[in-house]
């Protein structure tokens, strides 16, 4: 095979003018209330050999790349993940990585049984591939739903935890595993590869968060590259051992997302990056693998009837057992059974059998593609609605208080610019009345364009700009401090307000 340089500058050219249409699909998909993966598939799909010509058939490929593609984006989901926040609602998140896939592996794969008669591998592999949860997909779409901590918590700790168990439960069905080992053997397996690999994951976190506090390199980029690679280090160590390497690249990244590292907020918009170039391949990349003139009504039934079983019995009745570990009302719960989006992994996942070459693999592929589609469209614009009939939206922060910030790495502080709006209650207040934490100060006040050095009888106004430093481990209290401040006026400094259980 030899190198064509005229190759290269062509797939350069598409490749560039694919991802800046992929990158403006997003701005359409926030306007319509879509996850932006159905604009790439259907981007791949236009690509593929019913549009342009695109001929590509290569599954194990398309299963190499994927799995490279999910790694990234559990990577990123964990960078960006607040631990405090998903603290509170973990049990839950666990559960539903677990228990609740196992039912709704149960479920649908009777339901694909004896109500569209399809043979016992093929129906638990479909009950398997459905299970998971998409991080990208919910996301996408809860960002402009203000909900509850334990909301988003329950939801990030699931769809970052249970594409691990659901990855070893296909694998082991398509390889013909699980027909030789036997039920108890495929669960002490799954267990196995879980927990070693959260346990290697959570060492290489550990081991990379101290030694990246103690080593200075020369030059800020090369800081997220060493994260990634940390993650990546998990990753592989992993699968060496047999174990999860999806479950070891979340725990690693979550422990690294959530240490006082170096250019920690770089980092993040790294991976964020990097995250959404590995959505956008995975999604062209699927909607090439798909056929179309293999889509026949036959499909598109079993299709429908699939996700309505996942949508109306196998996803509630997983969130109500799973929630045994951690009761909460049913409003909230009713919520998660119906935010429970699928996304690109369960497609990725269809590669496994197809890679194995699985009888009847190219049909599961096909009705998983369909059954996304289809129940993402119909789901996904609704959520914003669905939160205001359970109730379960939480009213946006008021507006009185603006908040930037910006990292102050060698002093391991950040700068807080906090802008006074004219509904704020701060106005009139004495910089002393604040009570800030100790260890965080307004360091100046701008205030008509002019900067002035405040004292603690200095009296702020409506439209000032202050400049707060906090110690990063005051941050968020000192934030909450201002924005408690700014909705109570005075009076916030003898009745503070009860920290609302969410």
């Amino acid at each position: 095979m030899t190198f064509d340089v005229h190759q290269l500058d062509t797939f350069l050219l598409v490749g560039s003018l694919v991802t800046l249409v992929a990158i403006l699909a997003v701005r359409l998909s926030a306007s319509v209330g879509l996850p932006s993966l159905l604009f790439y598939l259907l981007l791949g799909v236009l690509l593929g050999e019913s549009g342009l010509g695109v001929q590509f058939e290569d599954a194990q490929l398309a299963h190499a790349l994927g799995f490279g593609a999910l790694a990234l984006i559990l990577a990123e989901g964990g960078l960006t993940t607040s631990w405090r926040e998903m603290r509170p609602a973990i049990r839950l998140g666990v559960s539903l990585a677990t228990v609740g896939v196992a039912i709704s592996v149960a479920v649908v794969a009777a339901g694909a049984h004896y109500l569209l008669g399809l043979p016992w591998e093929l129906a638990i592999l479909l009950g398997a591939v459905c299970s998971p949860t998409d991080a990208a997909a919910v996301f996408s779409v809860l960002r402009v739903v203000p909900l509850p901590k334990r909301l988003t918590g329950a939801l990030e700790a699931e769809s970052g935890l249970n594409d691990a168990p659901t990855v070893v439960l296909v694998t082991i069905i398509s390889t013909g595993a699980a027909a030789e080992s036997g039920a108890l053997a495929v669960g002490g397996t799954i267990i196995f590869e879980l927990v070693v690999g959260a346990v290697i994951g959570g060492m290489v976190g550990i081991a990379g968060a101290w030694v990246m506090r103690r080593i200075a390199l020369p030059s800020s980029g090369l800081y997220p590259l060493t994260v990634l690679c940390l993650a990546f280090l998990a990753y592989g160590g992993a699968a060496a051992l047999h174990a999860s390497g999806f479950a070891a690249v979340y725990v690693a990244a979550l422990i690294l997302g959530n240490q006082e590292l170096p250019h920690r907020p770089a980092t993040r918009s790294f991976a964020e990056g990097v995250a959404s170039l590995a959505q956008i391949g995975l999604f062209v990349m699927l909607g090439l693998l798909l056929s179309p003139g293999r889509i026949t009504l036959d499909i598109v039934a079993m299709a429908l009837v699939t996700g309505l079983l996942l949508t109306v019995v196998a996803r509630p009745l997983s969130v109500l057992i799973s929630s045994v570990v951690q009761p909460m009302p049913w409003r909230e719960l009713s919520f998660i059974s119906w935010a429970g989006l699928r996304g690109a992994v369960p497609i990725v996942l269809t590669t496994i059998p197809l890679a194995e070459g699985v009888d009847e693999a190219d049909v599961l592929f096909d009705i998983v593609f369909v059954m996304v589609v289809i129940y993402t469209v119909l789901t996904g614009p609704t959520l914003p609605w669905v939160s205001r009939l359970l109730g379960v939206a939480r009213r946006s922060e008021p507006r009185g208080l603006d908040v930037e910030a910006a990292p102050l790495e060698r002093v391991a502080a950040d700068l807080l610019q906090v802008t006074i709006e004219p509904s704020s209650r701060m106005h009139g207040v004495e910089v002393g009345e604040l009570r800030l934490p100790p260890g965080a100060s307004v360091s100046m006040v701008i205030r008509d364009g002019e900067t002035l050095v405040p004292e603690r009888r200095t009296v702020l106004r409506h439209g000032d700009d202050l400049l707060v430093v906090a110690p990063r481990k005051l941050r968020v209290a000192t934030e909450e401090r201002l924005r408690q401040v700014s909705s109570r006026g005075r009076l916030a400094q003898w009745a503070q307000e009860p920290r609302k259980r969410e």
